[in-house]
């Protein structure tokens, strides 16, 4: 499949490892100078000053819990790709319910189940979202020539003097 064509698995663990990183200190920034500013004490002045410092203290502690996610996220999806020898959105379900397990063993078994079944419900949503997408933008180029729609009856089961009707019919010669 082509979505699944991306960097080899060194590679990807740390560029995914990176890419977490950066959206969790961005999107905890944005979380946290909102937080400070609403907790910090009255006056414009110490508002900024208190997001400056939520942001500062809060949003690479983020960024690191999600780069921990989305390396381990991309060590376990590689490590199916070497086991099973291919890409499919099978890998990726799996590394979100192991991701979420691993990552709550440290709550006992029963958070493992719990994690384990929020990252595998999580990321098939996501990988069913994503093909979803794929086969939808897919089918709306599909039956086009030189910009034009041809009829439905233009395929592989339409005999050949439909075929020929249809062509004609957008290119009159």
């Amino acid at each position: 499949m082509e979505e699944y064509v991306r960097e080899p698995c060194p590679w990807r663990i740390v560029d995914d490892c990176g890419g977490a990183f950066t959206m969790g200190a961005i999107g905890g920034g944005v979380f946290q100078s909102v937080k400070g500013f609403r907790n910090a004490p009255v006056g414009f002045r110490h508002r900024l000053k208190g997001s400056a410092n939520a942001v500062r203290l809060r949003a690479p502690q983020i960024g690191g819990s999600f780069a921990v996610w989305g390396g381990l996220f991309s060590t376990i999806d590689c490590g199916l790709v070497r086991i099973r020898g291919k890409e499919d959105p099978w890998n990726s379900i799996t590394s979100g319910a192991m991701t979420g397990a691993v990552l709550a063993a440290r709550s006992g078994p029963l958070a493992m189940v719990g994690s384990a079944m929020m990252g595998g419900i999580l990321l098939a949503l996501i990988e069913g979202f994503g093909i979803l997408l794929t086969r939808y933008t897919a089918q709306q180029f599909q039956n086009f020539i030189f910009g034009k729609r041809l009829s439905p009856y233009y395929g592989k089961n339409s005999s050949y003097k439909q075929r020929e009707m249809t062509v004609h019919r957008y290119f009159k010669t």
